[in-house]
């Protein structure tokens, strides 16, 4: 089975093909996406980039453009002192499918 590592929004990614991967929002209004290799692995062999492998693409279709991940809640609270604070934020993602590793 190949998979391979790809850099998207400043993180890394081990995918297959056929993998469904959450990340960071993608400024694209495209339905397809791809992004260089930066380590390819094939069963036995294994090539490792500097930083990208040359000719090593990795293909994606995006599935949903526009999402959001569940709530984080912070809470700041000291007891007796009449302190109370309570923020949440969403991170908007994207949802990609690899297709192909080339």
């Amino acid at each position: 089975m190949k998979k391979a590592v790809i850099e998207v929004g400043g993180v890394q990614h081990l995918v297959a093909e056929g993998d469904e991967i959450v990340v960071n929002l993608l400024g694209a209004d495209k339905k397809t996406a791809s992004f260089d290799a930066l380590m390819i692995v094939d069963g036995k062999s294994s090539k490792v980039g500097t930083p990208n492998v040359k000719g090593a693409v990795v293909k994606a279709s995006i599935i949903e453009a526009d999402t959001q991940a569940d709530k984080v809640v912070a809470i700041r609270y000291k007891s007796k002192k009449r302190v109370h604070k309570v923020r949440g934020h969403r991170q908007r993602q994207t949802k990609l499918k690899i297709t192909s590793i080339a």
